[in-house]
């Protein structure tokens, strides 16, 4: 194990960890809520340090990330473990439990790896990247110097701290907001909705490339109200150039509600889109929100079906069509 970061030893002789809003009290012995910050004789230590849960090459589609570096391969790793306690948590069988006898790999592997594959860096996703920011920040400084990108794929449930700490490292993330409801956030993952709200503001201050992703739930996080409050809080604190993922919900975990029905989509896509220019839709086949438009004149500049990409309407950085500079980092070769 390594030792952790962002902790302090408390006065009633346990561990206070800072690395995020959770500030777990955690006696000698015994783990916070995330399960892999491990307090030791009077010590925090990153119990998870290079625990790898899932190793894949995807889609950069697959994170999702639309605007960056679209039609690319990455690396993606995972680990075990989350601060979060969703019902309805999509990935669940690593994220809500801890397998602390996997075997170590270490970020000179990983960022090896990541060349030996022909991506073009390393995501961080699956389970939650961030409670294990000490091995996360060793793999990203490793792809950083060999000239690759890091993605972050994160609930944003982090301290002020903490972030400033990763954010130099990270070159684009997806961020969940799973309510504009604190309410939700307290019943269905507890946790609460705020720190992520300012961690997405840091992200974009920072100059990462950011993209949100909000997964309907029918009946949780579906009415009008929630979603244009969500698109608008994006256009006035994220810049309305910010894409916006909405996914289906299908039933996992502990939650058994029906899927999201395609007409709530449709509806969430169409109320989001008078508001802001890139609204997608995934998780879901659809024959709406796939494709990137010129916001001034229509025109296909991406075009997808599934995580298939092909980029039809870019002449250099711009529009090929009216001459609009893109909101698109485009693709480059690894």
């Amino acid at each position: 194990m390594k030792e952790a970061l962002f902790w302090h030893a408390a006065e009633n002789g346990k561990i206070g960890c800072e690395l995020c809003p959770h500030l777990c009290q955690i006696a000698d012995g015994k783990r916070g809520i995330c399960g892999i910050r491990l307090a030791r004789e009077g010590r925090l230590y990153a119990a998870a340090y290079g625990l790898i849960s899932s190793a894949h090459i995807d889609p950069i589609e697959k994170k999702p990330l639309y605007h960056f570096y679209p039609g690319s391969q990455i690396f993606s790793i995972g680990g075990w473990g989350c601060n979060f306690k969703c019902s309805f948590c999509q990935n669940w069988t690593i994220s809500q439990q801890v397998e602390l006898e996997s075997p170590v790999i270490s970020p000179e592997k990983i960022a090896t790896a990541a060349q030996q594959e022909k991506s073009i860096g390393i995501a961080y996703t699956y389970n939650e990247p961030l409670i294990n920011i000490e091995y996360v920040a060793e793999c990203a400084r490793l792809v950083r110097k060999a000239g690759r990108v890091n993605v972050l794929v994160t609930n944003g449930y982090v301290e002020k701290k903490s972030a400033e700490f990763i954010l130099p490292l990270i070159d684009a993330m997806n961020i969940d907001i799973k309510s504009m409801e604190d309410e939700f956030y307290k019943k269905q993952c507890s946790g609460s909705l705020q720190p992520v709200l300012e961690f997405c503001k840091q992200a974009v201050a920072a100059g990462c490339h950011v993209e949100i992703t909000n997964l309907i739930i029918p009946g949780l996080n579906d009415r009008d109200d929630h979603i244009r409050k969500l698109a608008e809080w994006i256009f006035t604190n994220l810049g309305e150039k910010t894409p916006l993922h909405l996914s289906a919900y299908h039933p996992e975990f502990k939650m058994n509600l029906p899927s999201t029905p395609s007409k709530t989509l449709e509806r969430a896509y169409r109320l989001c889109r008078a508001i802001l220019p890139y609204v997608y839709v995934g998780n879901v086949i659809a024959n709406f929100g796939q494709n990137t438009l010129c916001p001034k004149c229509g025109a296909e500049l991406i075009l997808r079906q599934g995580y298939r990409t092909k980029i039809v309407g870019l002449k250099g950085k711009s529009c090929a069509k009216c001459g609009r500079r893109a909101d698109v980092i485009a693709s480059r070769e690894a």
